[in-house]
């Protein structure tokens, strides 16, 4: 059961920091340090993670219902990262988390980061945030690698969103920390939890995108009516509410599944909607916006940007490719029980 008190408490820090203009200070900086330290100030970067490692306990459904928060208010900071990834990643290593920030190298086909008598060397791309952590985590070799991005070259980019996804490169350098992997912790564990966090993030920005269309079609008034009032607009907000219920209601079972244990089907489903929803629940929520909703100083925008970002990470299309592979080898007597009953199953991805 998630704690409300904690639901209400991140509800509320979220919706006092990340303002419009925080936001949009966010993507000219690329860092949000007073963002960062109102949020971790309060434990939210470390749910999840054993109090022993450094964490302050909680589960991993908690930890997703508050990076769902996080999409809603499109807060501009490593919170996934930190937390249920790279904090993942070095608890399941037995090594201690602080509340410094903390990213993690996704893992990219073109990266070419190896680790070679104890130096680390090579090209990690799309590291979020990079700019602004003093440590990133990767797996490499079957261990668990600290890295300290100052000690290599930082090539700076981003994605759609103006979030920071950075290029690093290393030249024989010392890591900070190198901890054997234990078997648990994988690239394919890691990438099922990345594609986790985008979904929880989709999720919760689709819920902001739902309330913002219906407000702006409540409150807009064209020939004598309120927008909302029009039968198309109305099979607008249908879509986009339809969209945001199906995601949370996946993102939820992911969550849960995923913290029994297993739950690759799960995810994979979550991921593939919430991934659909962020391109047909933003078309929607645009149309019926108009021209409002192309403004730089609406918000809307900021939320439809980070949609389109978040959905090609951590694999968008390549979920579905697994799921139907999957469905097939078991065969068509099984799909009902298959579809009904996901991981618990025993379909593996």
């Amino acid at each position: 059961m998630i704690d409300p008190v904690l639901i209400e408490t991140a509800e509320r820090v979220f919706s006092d920091v990340c303002t419009f203009s925080a936001v949009q200070d966010a993507e000219t900086s690329g860092w949000a340090p007073e963002i960062w330290n109102a949020i971790s100030g309060l434990g939210l970067t470390r749910i999840s993670i054993p109090e022993e490692r450094g964490g302050v306990g909680g589960t991993l459904e908690e930890a997703i219902a508050v990076l769902r928060i996080a999409g809603r208010y499109v807060a501009p900071i490593p919170l996934a990262e930190s937390g249920i990834l790279g904090g993942w990643l070095l608890g399941e290593a037995g090594l201690d988390l602080d509340d410094a920030p903390l990213s993690i190298v996704p893992g990219q086909p073109s990266d070419t980061l190896s680790l070679n008598g104890g130096l680390v060397s090579g090209t990690a791309t799309r590291v979020p945030w990079a700019r602004g952590v003093s440590r990133v985590a990767a797996l490499l070799d079957n261990k668990v690698v600290l890295l300290d991005p100052a000690l290599g070259t930082i090539e700076l980019d981003t994605n759609l969103a103006g979030e920071p996804r950075d290029t690093l490169h290393f030249a024989a350098a010392q890591p900070l920390v190198v901890a054997p992997a234990p078997s648990g912790a994988t690239t394919r564990a890691l990438r099922i939890r990345g594609a986790l966090s985008r979904a929880a993030l989709i999720a919760g920005a689709l819920e902001a995108m739902v309330d913002l269309t219906v407000t702006y079609t409540a409150d807009r008034r064209q020939f004598g009516k309120t927008v909302g009032s029009f039968q198309s607009v109305q099979n607008l907000l249908v879509r986009c509410g339809e969209d945001a219920a199906l995601v949370g209601l996946a993102v939820e079972t992911a969550a849960r599944e995923l913290s029994r244990g297993h739950g690759d089907f799960e995810v994979a489903a979550a991921k593939s909607l919430a991934s659909d929803a962020a391109r047909t629940a933003s078309r929607a929520a645009h149309q019926a916006h108009g021209a409002m909703g192309m403004t730089q100083e609406y918000p809307l925008h900021h939320l439809t940007r980070r949609l389109w970002s978040w959905r090609a990470e951590f694999g968008d299309a390549s979920w579905k490719r697994e799921l139907g592979s999957a469905l097939v080898l078991f065969g068509p007597d099984q799909l009902y029980r298959t579809i009904s009953e996901g991981s618990a199953s025993g379909i593996t991805l």
